[in-house]
């Protein structure tokens, strides 16, 4: 029997399906890698690629102020393991709590309640317990940096703890997004010189007005769900005015990100790959139809490709320092 009030749509993207958990992993795992969005990496990568920009600028700025910096090659590929590693454990505890928080709301909205908590598939008892295990986890990987990187890694579960809770009082729950979502840019810049910069900040901003963008998109999906029951987001407040809202959103985080780059050291080769990001954006914002929640899906999904384009160009504007 469907709990009182579902509502019926045909959006149902979080569906479960047959994947590989349910192919590799013991029965009674499958539940916690649902719970984790395991068989769902969009977030792992839209948390990682904002770790990598911040290393690779980071790399940029260090190259250029001081020519031999005391990070190794070996101690790159370090932390880009580790950033990939806390990306999947940190976006997996990030997602048990926040089903934690919402599962009486996932239960009313279509393409929510198939979710392990909602579902009935594993007690919230058991769902604590495992959010205590990967943050431990999660604490294992971050003591691996150095004093600031920790601080700056530590001070994120903050915005964690609060995030989920923001679309219950406000209308800009992805602004908070953003401001979670991004910090890997800190971390990752953190890591290699273990200051921050105005260039590691202004990519900060870059990460937290792409993200408003990408998961305004993303909302799109849920927006009559989310009336009915009385839960708020940028899709709604944006209503039919979204795609002016995404052009400024958009516009922003191209200016931030090129300062950024420029500030660190980038040259005329990082500036002659830009219009390329932007014509994505672009793209992005002519195809979106707002009543079509299986499209604004897809655009959400190409925010993938798009954070490993912003990341090449970065490492060719860091190969070509010098160059041009």
């Amino acid at each position: 029997m469907q709990p009182k009030n579902t509502i019926k749509t045909d959006k149902v993207a979080d569906a479960h399906v047959q994947n590989w958990s349910d192919k590799w992993l013991p029965a009674k795992s499958r539940p916690y890698t649902r719970l984790m969005r395991l068989d769902r990496p969009v977030g792992v990568w839209l948390l990682l690629w904002p770790c990598f920009w911040g290393q690779i600028l980071a790399l940029t700025e260090a190259e250029i102020n001081g020519g031999l910096y005391s990070v190794t090659f070996w101690a790159q590929v370090k932390y880009v393991v580790l950033c990939f590693t806390g990306a999947i454990i940190m976006r997996g505890a990030g997602c048990v709590y926040n089903d934690l928080v919402d599962y009486k709301y996932d239960m009313q909205v279509e393409r929510t309640k198939s979710r392990p908590l909602p579902a009935g598939d594993i007690s919230t008892g058991q769902a604590k317990k495992f959010l205590f295990f990967l943050l431990l986890a999660g604490l294992m990987v971050l003591i691996q940096f150095n004093w600031f990187t920790i601080f700056v890694g530590a001070a994120s579960l903050i915005l964690v703890a609060i995030y989920p809770w923001m679309k219950r009082f406000t209308y800009w729950p992805q602004a908070f997004l953003g401001l979670t979502f991004n910090w890997g840019a800190l971390v990752g810049f953190g890591a290699v010189n273990g200051y921050l910069s105005n260039a590691g900040l202004l990519l900060y901003a870059a990460g937290f007005f792409w993200t408003i963008g990408y998961d305004t998109i993303y909302a799109h999906q849920d927006k009559d769900d989310d009336m009915m029951v009385g839960l708020k987001s940028t899709a709604i407040l944006f209503g039919n005015k979204t795609k002016m809202w995404l052009t400024i959103l958009y516009a922003l985080f191209v200016t931030c990100l090129t300062v950024s780059g420029l500030l660190a050291g980038f040259g005329l080769v990082f500036l002659g790959l830009m219009p390329l990001l932007i014509a994505q954006l672009i793209w992005q914002i002519y195809k979106l139809d707002l009543d079509d929640g299986d499209l604004c899906l897809k655009l959400f999904q190409s925010n993938i490709m798009f954070g490993g384009a912003v990341t090449l160009v970065f490492l060719i504007g860091y190969l070509a320092i010098g160059v041009v």
